[in-house]
């Protein structure tokens, strides 16, 4: 049988990052977190935790990490329903759900899907960011129980809906434009031309060179990991980018920023995935999601179904 107040202790070190921010947040004292921990250790006969700042999860104590953050997801959904249970465990876990999504997402529509979640349910949540190409691999590692991804095909063992379209522009200042495409845009003219990339998975620059010029151009990049910087680059002439067009829609209407090609703009569909086991218990956050998506993303277009 598990020793889940021990198991509850190390979750918290790992999450926290330190013995002293875990005693802190379960409301006992450090030597309390340490003797949890160091017994858990010593009747599994393997380390847990990997002592440092921040304090880590070795492979082990992360399969045992999502593990409570199943548990607590569960624990959450009972007293959520059976009320009258609830002083069976005092004080109630705090529940941190961890979900994966692109950075782009999280700048401009995802934030409030999450903050009407925890305000109507009182979760906390745990958000990684990746490429839109990549967060499904955090549901395939059990890292996450939800991700916001562009993989059109079910990971096992969960769900998926789908979302709607996350548009981008190539697109830049006036003055960077007639700087270094004074003759239109060329394969040539694209190989000269700075261009800005989120980090080495971003491909999307690529994605829009293949669909607008019909091959991809060797070219010069700056390496900007955030989404706001990058709008704020474009516009000040460091490079062209591809932008939301939530982020650039009052930069595109003011002409700050143009489009390298009119007419050209690359849609990414985006979808929902979430672990089955945890669906029920998250489908308030499913709802949320849904609802902030269908606010800001273009629809699918019918073809794609």
């Amino acid at each position: 049988m598990l020793d889940y107040a021990a198991l509850r202790a190390m979750a918290a070190v790992i999450t926290t990052g330190s013995f002293d921010k875990a005693a802190h947040s379960l409301n006992v004292t450090s030597s309390a977190i340490s003797q949890r921990v160091k017994h858990l250790e010593e009747r599994l006969g393997v380390p847990l935790i990997v002592r440092g700042t921040p304090c880590t999860a070795t492979e082990t104590g992360a399969w045992l990490c999502r593990h409570m953050d199943q548990i607590d997801l569960l624990e959450h959904d009972l007293f959520q329903n059976l009320p009258a249970l609830a002083h069976l465990q005092t004080p109630l876990p705090q529940v941190t759900v961890p979900v994966a999504t692109n950075a782009d997402s999280l700048g401009s529509w995802f934030l409030p899907a999450l903050a009407e979640a925890s305000e109507r349910s009182g979760l906390l949540f745990r958000v990684a960011v990746d490429d839109q190409d990549h967060t499904a691999d955090w549901l395939r590692r059990g890292e996450v129980l939800a991700a916001v991804t562009s993989l059109a095909t079910p990971v096992t063992g969960c769900r998926l809906s789908s979302l709607g379209v996350l548009r981008y522009y190539a697109s830049a200042s006036p003055a960077f434009i007639a700087r270094y495409f004074p003759d239109g845009v060329t394969v040539e003219a694209l190989a000269q031309a700075p261009v800005l990339t989120f980090n080495q998975k971003d491909r999307l620059q690529e994605q829009w060179m293949r669909q607008a010029m019909g091959q991809v151009a060797p070219y010069r990049t700056h390496w900007l990991p955030s989404t706001q910087a990058f709008v704020d680059a474009s516009v000040m002439g460091m490079g062209w980018g591809m932008n939301p067009a939530q982020l650039a829609a009052d930069h595109l209407a003011s002409g700050r920023l143009v489009p390298l090609i009119p007419d050209t703009p690359l849609d990414i569909p985006l979808y929902w995935q979430i672990s089955r086991l945890a669906a029920d218990g998250l489908a308030g956050l499913t709802q949320a999601v849904q609802r902030a998506a269908r606010r800001a993303l273009l629809p699918v277009p019918a073809s794609s179904f």
